[in-house]
């Protein structure tokens, strides 16, 4: 195998799609504004980067002589496609970056930093790097700059933390492909031996800052296997070394006797607390055991799948319930929480139902944003009075598949809905979020959802504190109040699937369960592709215990039709 073999892991997924063309012209854009260049031009990128993700259909497959005829691609644009389809680069984007200082790159990453005021920092402060600006933030040195008042350093300061804080951790939807790869190449090179994962990712964590596996391959063998194609070895701890290649990806390969190899697996599956807990209560469990089956009956306990090996307190809970009723990907029957080019969706409401029902769903619920999401397109009441009966004509044709009328609704500052209640009692069911005014205290939050959660036509609270894992905390609620406030409402919660959100948390999924909370497990899908995201939403939600009966999306059309009916 040659060293070229493994490619970094976010090219496996997106390799020269829309969305990978429209962030190079998105990049261009903005490392021109950086730089003080052509503003025109610079616009006229940052409005062929917005048009590309928005097109139907992949550039990938477009006679090259029809590219300048498609919406928002003009001549110019076009030949930078060709060059960047052919070659996998833009040169004008290669020659920017190459006269951009490293740090001044790094310093795009942080949230609530724009060109204009990365250009102000580098240009007018002299500053090439996220240390020296955390610095000079702690010495209020911003301040003494237009555009900078004391809030705005503030947030600086805290958002350049929160990404230091997270460097070098990845979504696990992020890193599955290319852990997944990485096992089939170690698995095909050592044919006759034992790999597992362990750690994190074995354990369905959403977000992994180190891939671990577990081997029974004499090390020696091993390390010269990954010196070979081009890893480099960053420690070594007895007969546990960590890896990196060109990828960056932290890769840590623990070697085991075959004789230890299914105690020492299952050491390093569970976390920390749950193997100390387990070790004190079964010791005699983890000796001379021949399979992960003989562990637990020598426990006297039911087998404890990995993905639940995080909290201690499962070894006692497991005593009293099924772990067999676990929510799986296959009981999933309708998709809630979709979004079609009447919005911000790439495809239309028939091509986003047609791969709905060819994937054997029996329900498809249409939730276009709501008026305020003008930067999203959000549906005017005429426009929505238009698709209404636009999904009715949809539905002769496909029954008895079914698409229902949502809207994914604004909660405005107040707590109020965007729309009035004739006009919300309309929709099938309404999706109630937060998008907008995001920085609020737990006080503000709380009476801003509330209110919402106890508006009638309020049927799901959306996204429920607005988190965007690695990049933004969300706001602070507090989770027990808002649990009881949708279940005393009737609202069922979120679990949003995106694998940048999986909101609501997995860890208040088992104590609302208890409660009797009703979940939803939504993709947030604005695309067709995007309901492959199902998956990562319920991989967390194994994690929080989730039944299929408490999970809305896993209705029968018939059942969904009687839920709605009940609340309307």
């Amino acid at each position: 195998m040659c060293g070229t073999f493994f490619v970094p892991y976010s090219y496996l997924r997106f390799m020269l799609d829309n969305y990978a063309i429209a962030d190079q012209f998105s990049l261009l854009s903005k490392l021109m504004d950086i730089h003080q260049e052509n503003s025109f031009k610079s616009k006229s990128y940052a409005s062929a980067a917005f048009s590309i993700e928005k097109l139907p259909v992949q550039l990938s497959t477009v006679p090259k002589t029809e590219l300048a005829t498609l919406k928002g691609i003009g001549a110019s644009t076009a030949n930078k496609i060709i060059e960047i389809l052919e070659t996998g680069k833009l040169s004008a984007l290669e020659e920017l970056i190459s006269k951009t200082p490293p740090g001044i790159l790094e310093m795009m990453q942080i949230k609530g930093l724009g060109p204009k005021k990365i250009s102000t920092i580098w240009k007018e402060m002299g500053i090439e790097s996220i240390g020296e600006l955390l610095y000079a933030c702690n010495e209020n040195r911003l301040l003494l700059f237009k555009g900078f008042g004391e809030k705005t350093q503030k947030n600086v300061s805290d958002a350049i933390s929160f990404y230091l804080k997270h460097q070098g951790h990845y979504l696990y939807a992020e890193i599955e492909e290319y852990a997944n790869h990485l096992m089939n190449t170690l698995k095909s090179e050592f044919k006759n031996n034992n790999w597992a994962f362990v750690g994190p990712f074995s354990r369905q964590v959403p977000t992994i800052e180190q891939l671990s596996l577990i081997t029974d391959t004499p090390s020696t063998l091993v390390e010269q296997f990954m010196l070979d194609n081009e890893f480099q070895i960053i420690k070594t701890t007895g007969l546990t070394t960590v890896f990196k290649g060109k990828e960056e990806v932290s890769i840590e390969i623990n070697s085991s006797e075959s004789k230890d190899y299914i105690t020492a697996s299952f050491k390093l599956t569970g976390s920390n607390a749950f193997i100390d807990k387990w070790t004190a209560l079964f010791p005699l469990s983890l000796e001379s055991s021949s399979s992960e089956e003989e562990i637990f009956n020598k426990a006297g306990v039911k087998h404890i799948p990995s993905f639940l090996r995080e909290d201690p307190n499962i070894i006692e809970i497991s005593k009293s319930i099924e772990l067999n009723d676990i929510i799986s990907t296959k009981e999933i029957k309708g998709i809630i929480h979709t979004h079609s080019d009447w919005s911000d969706g790439i495809n239309t409401v028939e091509e986003m139902a047609k791969a709905c029902k060819d994937d054997g769903f029996e329900y498809l619920v249409i939730s276009d944003h709501s008026k305020s999401a003008f930067y999203a397109n959000g549906l005017t009441e005429e426009r929505i009075k238009a698709q209404h009966q636009y999904i009715e004509e949809l539905n002769q044709k496909y029954a008895p598949f079914k698409i229902f009328k949502s809207i994914e609704c604004d909660i405005l500052n107040d707590g109020s809905l965007d729309y009035s209640d004739a006009m919300l009692s309309t929709f099938d069911l309404v999706i109630a979020s937060v998008h907008s005014n995001l920085k609020m205290n737990e006080e503000k939050a709380m009476q801003r959802l509330i209110k919402a959660i106890e508006n009638p036509y309020t049927r799901i609270l959306g996204h429920p504190t607005g988190r965007l894992l690695l990049s933004r905390e969300g706001y602070p609620v507090d989770h027990d109040k808002l649990i009881d406030a949708c279940i005393a409402n009737k609202v069922v919660i979120e679990i949003n699937a995106h694998p940048r959100r999986l909101d609501l948390d997995w860890k208040w999924i088992m104590k609302a369960q208890d409660k009797g909370a009703l979940f939803s497990i939504n993709p947030d899908a604005h695309s067709i592709e995007g309901y492959k995201d199902i998956r990562y939403g319920v991989l967390a939600s194994q994690k929080g215990l989730l039944k299929a009966s408490s999970n809305l999306s896993s209705f029968s059309l018939t059942v969904f039709e009687a839920f709605l009916t009940t609340y309307k």
